[in-house]
Formats: structure tokens, C-alpha cells, sequence
């Protein structure tokens, strides 16, 4: 059984794992421009983001221990909240060390908890496809089964019917033979060969 082989294209591939680095590097950088268009030192838009990445904590929070404990949820509220406090750094700090620690960090953080979901999305991808390979492994393992049936099959139809052709073939020669009597047969303890034309009772 051939199946098609598919190729991902590398950038597919790599997309996912650069995304952590991508999404932290963004925050960072339109935090060092919002910093440049004066958010630096300003008391409200800090007060501002703190709000906004205390709100996201405890909103991933609730999501975590709720009744429903939606693990993608609470991740994802955790992540914008994290990202939130990253941008209120970057945007009210003075210099780019403090930020870039907090990138760093924040990169981190992101490519551990990324690496959870990867291994238990490889795991399931591992068992799909072990699963896939054993049902196809089977039914290959039928599909030859069959072929050997029927092969085997058609050679036993094929040798009975030139055996009966053969067996024709004698059956007539013999009749034909000059002074052939089927009594005689009989007599000698031979099977007595069956009549062409059946009588009615």
C-alpha cells in the first residue's frame, strides 16, 4: 500500500519555534518606541499597564482554577499579562538593560512553556501515526491474505476445468477405439462410464 509522502516546507516548520522569541522581541521593541514617543517616566501609562497586566494575571487565574480549568485560557491570559507588564518596562524604564533582562527572561519563560505543549503535541502526533502504520499494517496483511485466496482459487478452477477437458478428451478417444466395449470394462472391474443420453423411467 504506497502512500504519498508529504515535505513541510522548512519554514513551517521553523515558524513555531521561533514564535516565542518573535512575540517577546515585538513586545519589546514597540515598548522602546512607545518609550521614544514619551511614555517614559509617565506615572499614568505606567499605572496604566499595571492595571492592564494585573487584569490579565488574575483573569488567567480564574481561568486556571475554575469550575471548567481551561489550561489554554489561563496560558494565554498568563502570556498577555507577562507581556503587559514587558511592554511597561520597556516603554518606562530609562536605559535598555532593565528591558532587555525582562526579554530575556520573559523569552525564556515562553520557550519553557512552549516546550510542554510541543512534547505532548509529538506525543500525539508519535501515536498517530503508530496507530496509522499498525492499521495499515493490517490491512495490508489482509489485502495479501485475499490475493493468496483468489490466486489459489482461480489455479484450482483453471486445473479442474482441464482435467474435465482432459478427462473429455480420453473418454472420447477410448469410445472410439475399434472394437471398444463398455461391457468389457465393466466385467474387468473398471467404472463403468457414464451414458451420454439419460433414459426416463
Amino acid at each position: 500500500m504506497n502512500q504519498p509522502i508529504t515535505v513541510r516546507h522548512p519554514l513551517a516548520v521553523l515558524a513555531p519555534k521561533a514564535a516565542p522569541a518573535i512575540a517577546t522581541s515585538t513586545v519589546l521593541i514597540l515598548g522602546r518606541i512607545w518609550n521614544a514617543n514619551g511614555a517614559e517616566h509617565s506615572v499614568g501609562n505606567a499605572t496604566l499597564m499595571v492595571v492592564l497586566a494585573t487584569g490579565a494575571a488574575a483573569a488567567g487565574a480564574c481561568a486556571s482554577v475554575g469550575r471548567a480549568g481551561d489550561g489554554v485560557l489561563a496560558g494565554t491570559c498568563f502570556a498577555a499579562s507577562g507581556g503587559l507588564a514587558l511592554a511597561g518596562v520597556a516603554g518606562y524604564a530609562d536605559g535598555i538593560s532593565l528591558p532587555l533582562l525582562l526579554w530575556a527572561l520573559a523569552t525564556a519563560v515562553a520557550y519553557g512553556l512552549a516546550a510542554r505543549y510541543w512534547r505532548t503535541d509529538r506525543r500525539d502526533t508519535v501515536s498517530f501515526e503508530r496507530r496509522m502504520s499498525e492499521k495499515r499494517e493490517d490491512h495490508s496483511h489482509i489485502e495479501r491474505i485475499e490475493a493468496m485466496r483468489s490466486r489459489t482459487q482461480i489455479e484450482v478452477a483453471r486445473e479442474g476445468a482441464a482435467y474435465a477437458t482432459a478427462l473429455a478428451e480420453a473418454m472420447t478417444a477410448r469410445a472410439m477405439l475399434p472394437g471398444f466395449d463398455p461391457t468389457e470394462l465393466t466385467r474387468a472391474g473398471l467404472p463403468e462410464l457414464p451414458t451420454t443420453t439419460s433414459k426416463e423411467n
